[in-house]
């Protein structure tokens, strides 16, 4: 919201703070003064709209700052090989376990894993031409950590680039190759926290 009303704010005010990094952007905003009583006039007007999204910006940042803090420390304790893992960073390590724990009884493998994430192949063949589509089922949040993961390693795993590449020159499109390797990543991932399931629960019992 605040990058559209900046794109149709008056040039000089546009003009005046365009060229700033994002939270400098948002802390410049937020410590504008602007006269409301001169609502009616076009370039107050944008200012009254900015200062008030910006402060609500940074009120909602601030907010998630210590659930993030939690994530963090919980996933350190429940899912460091996670973290280990290229691309992996804290929210899909947080967001994945929680779709696994959610569903205990429909993981009898990795394949239910893939399925229940929504990266399981969907069979789409028709007459002669066999292929598969992209799965829309699922759950939305765990699939969207892994096509994360998955968009991390394309950019800097040199493996995953030419994984995708091949793929591609056989015929698929990029969303279909991006899904292989988001199917990679779940039977990655089901392996961890398999193991680490196994570790936690062995623990329990020695206790």
């Amino acid at each position: 919201m605040i990058g559209n009303t900046i794109v149709s704010a008056p040039d000089a005010l546009r003009d005046s703070i365009r060229h700033m990094t994002r939270m400098k952007q948002i802390r410049t905003l937020a410590a504008w003064r602007p006269d409301m009583t001169g609502f009616r006039e076009m370039d107050t007007a944008y200012r009254i709209s900015l200062k008030s999204l910006a402060r609500r910006y940074l009120e909602l940042h601030d907010e998630t700052t210590d659930p993030d803090a939690m994530i963090e420390a919980i996933a350190d304790e429940l899912a460091p090989k996670l973290l280990d893992q290229n691309s992996i960073g804290y929210q899909s390590a947080a967001r994945l376990p929680v779709t696994a724990g959610d569903n205990p009884g429909r993981l009898k493998s990795e394949a239910s894993f893939a399925a229940l994430c929504g990266v399981s192949p969907v069979p789409a063949s028709s007459g002669k031409i066999n292929r598969h589509r992209l799965n829309r089922g699922g759950d939305r949040a765990a699939n969207s950590a892994l096509h994360i993961i998955a968009i991390g390693r394309l950019r800097c795993d040199e493996r995953t680039r030419k994984y995708v590449a091949r793929r591609i020159a056989d015929g698929l499109s990029k969303l279909g190759a991006i899904r292989c390797v988001k199917r990679y990543i779940a039977r990655e991932v089901f392996a961890i926290i398999r193991d680490r399931y196994k570790e936690i629960n062995q623990a329990q019992i020695a206790a």
